[in-house]
């Protein structure tokens, strides 16, 4: 039997062992069903603003502690994410190259990322969202993923859903931690961090660096030969010193450099980038009423710089961009009674970008920065109320005022219904309102005529707990529709269209422009299952997604989204033994999907299969290693951008 046909008969037996435990399944340590089956009653959940148990929770969520990131042995956050339900990724080659993340088939720049309660955007970026590229494991301690809209508590942006990722905290006196790994393509990953809790005062701080030879970005199949390196130091830290029982402050920040090499116009050549980002953070926390009345007042101040160059120009700098916010903010949460308690706040935020591209050659000027500046403030309010018990109501209202757009009222509403039969039952219903972003205004690519982007969505879901919680099975319906998308339209060189023309500047052409001229629906179901039989643990999930354009009377009327893949796939199996040895496999599957808007470029359905293996030293210390994509599979999550082939690390982690 030869290896191809050797390699059809394994996929097909774990796909088939998957749907016969249900599901097809994500990786135990990764999954939504994993965490509820530890025990739906006791995993809190800070993503909703305030403290819920998992079982409390309306939208379908995802959580994975710190034991399940460790297990999982992913270097980067992306790949954590993709083992759970209704998440795909695109990326323009190896570590490092700009990576785009989608909830349930929105726009990546529909998810807002929140680090340690800072919301987390980039107003240079192109759709004003945050670009997954540099955020690494490093020190997380616990990541929620919240699918649906969630604008009501996050506001602008939150139309797909949330990703909440929370760092460490000590909790002993000193405490630390270390992680050494290293592997394919010259590949080294270091991290510690140290930290302790003494009287009043709380505090940590760690450390990351990351560098890799990389592959090229321009694919193998269409020619790539020269690797594109990648490195990332970061630092983060966090001090929260109680001034009373009921008073404290903290302070965090977050800052990385990255320089990442990346080939244009779909050749190897010399073009490297360098990111830099910063995130601080100050609140004052105080609490009333004996702890009924919980208030947090902030600022927040995320600071990203972009720059692109290629030394072979004579103007080696191609491209420079930055984006800054400044948001004050104040939350509050109040307990009417033990069955009903209500959030609220308000928000101010002040957003700015400027960019440029700069020609090659040096004897055409430099051009002047492109700016945009914008101004939101909110309102938010959301009660909670258990009329009886395992039942729980939320509903929310928030106000958006833009000093752009106007105002804005949205509308959420959801409830969960927790049986005595092991069954949970959940709904919602949710709003969401996305203002242009300032690059999509006042780029080179800009249209200052451009609407706001809206919103809505609902799902329904059950979840079934069986034999003491061992097997847990569960599937949610999803419906989500948006209007005024914002799409980018290339223009041609024989074009009369206005907007392929610079405003103010009828002779000089543009290559594109941004416009409203998009409707489109998703829909789909997230099924999962987890099974866990003494040291065996079965886990998995299946997502079926439709996202499609809905834009009436074009041409792509009906068209898939493009780099969604409506149908994904992940499982795994793992053992553990007495002597402290763990053994997984786990495989994910990605059906196809279409580059392009009109579908005319297919990306063909993929397979990765991943080993790995853990052996604990200690209750500290532990070895560990992993074969990544070991049959080496060539596959492109977008067009003539290589991806990772079989890659195998190995390392060295210690808790003290």
């Amino acid at each position: 039997m030869g290896y191809p046909m050797f390699k059809v008969i394994f996929r097909s037996s774990i796909c088939l062992a998957a749907v016969a435990a249900s599901s097809a399944a994500a990786a135990d340590e990764a999954a939504t069903a994993h965490a509820v089956a530890a025990d739906g009653d006791s995993i809190i959940v800070t993503a909703t603003r305030a403290p819920l148990t998992l079982d409390e929770v309306p939208s379908s969520i995802a959580v994975l502690d710190k034991a399940a990131i460790d297990r999982a042995q992913d270097i980067g956050v992306t790949e954590l994410l993709l083992r759970t339900p209704g998440i795909s990724i695109s990326r323009n080659g190896g570590y490092g190259t700009s990576t785009s993340l989608r909830i349930r088939g929105a726009e990546s720049d529909h998810s807002v990322v929140v680090i340690d309660g800072v919301k987390l955007n980039d107003p240079s970026s192109t759709g004003g969202g945050f670009n997954f590229t540099n955020l690494l494991a490093g020190d997380i301690a616990r990541i929620e993923v919240l699918r649906g809209p969630q604008s009501i508590l996050w506001g602008s942006q939150a139309i797909g859903g949330v990703v909440n990722v929370v760092t460490a905290s000590p909790e002993k006196s000193l405490e630390g931690s270390f992680d050494l790994e290293a592997g394919s393509r010259e590949t080294v990953n270091a991290r510690a961090a140290i930290g302790g809790r003494t009287g009043p005062l709380s505090w940590r701080i760690g450390g990351q660096r990351f560098t890799t030879d990389g592959i090229s970005s321009h694919g193998r199949a269409f020619g790539g030969v020269e690797r594109d390196g990648y490195r990332n130091q970061s630092v983060s830290g966090r001090a929260e010193l109680a001034l009373a029982d009921n008073v404290s402050v903290d302070v965090r920040g977050y800052y990385s450099s990255g320089r990442v090499e990346f080939d244009g116009f779909n050749v190897d050549s010399n073009d490297y980038g360098l990111n830099k980002e910063f995130v601080g953070y100050a609140g004052l926390n105080f609490d009333l009423m004996g702890g009924r009345f919980r208030n947090r007042a902030a600022y927040a101040y995320p600071d990203t710089n972009r720059d692109n160059f290629n030394p072979d120009r004579a103007r080696p700098r191609s491209f420079e961009a930055d984006g800054k916010n400044k948001r004050w903010e104040y939350q509050g949460s109040f307990d009417f009674t033990d069955r009903i308690t209500a959030i609220f706040g308000v928000e101010n935020e002040r957003s700015d970008f400027r960019s440029r591209s700069p020609a090659a050659s040096l004897a055409t000027p430099l051009p002047a920065f492109a700016r945009g500046k914008a101004e939101l403030t909110s309102v938010y309010g959301q009660l909670s109320i258990e009329p009886v018990d395992g039942l729980t109501l939320n509903g929310g209202v928030r106000y958006d005022d833009h000093d752009s757009f106007g105002n804005q009222t949205l509308f959420a509403a959801g409830g969960v219904w927790r049986l005595s039969t092991g069954t949970v039952l959940r709904a919602s219903y949710g709003e969401g309102f996305k203002a242009p972003s300032l690059y999509q205004q006042f780029s080179e690519y800009g249209n200052v005529g451009l609407d706001p982007e809206e919103a809505h969505g609902w799902e329904a879901g059950i979840e079934q707990f069986l034999f003491g919680r061992k097997l847990v099975v569960g599937a949610t319906w999803f419906d989500r529709k948006t209007e005024n998308q914002i799409i980018y339209n290339s223009c041609s060189s024989t074009t009369t269209n206005p907007m392929c023309f610079v405003p103010g500047d009828p002779a000089t052409r543009r290559f594109g422009y941004y416009s409203n001229v998009a409707r489109s629906e998703a829909h789909g179901i997230e099924a999962t299952a987890a099974l866990t039989l003494g040291g065996l643990k079965l886990d998995g999930n299946y997502s079926w997604i439709v996202a499609e354009d809905r834009s009436p009377g074009t041409a792509n009327f009906g068209k898939w989204l493009p780099r969604r893949p409506r149908n994904t796939a992940n499982a795994s199996a793992s053992y553990g033994f007495d002597f402290g040895l763990e053994l997984g496999a786990a495989v994910r599957w990605s059906g196809k999907s279409y580059d392009n808007a009109s579908n005319a470029q297919r990306l063909d359905d993929y397979t990765l299969v991943d080993l790995r293996a853990e052996f604990a030293l200690s209750d500290e210390v532990k070895l560990f290693a992993r074969a990544e994509n070991i049959f080496d599979e060539q596959y492109m999550t977008a067009f003539r951008y290589g991806s990772l082939g079989r890659s195998i690390y190995a390392g060295i982690r210690g808790r003290f």
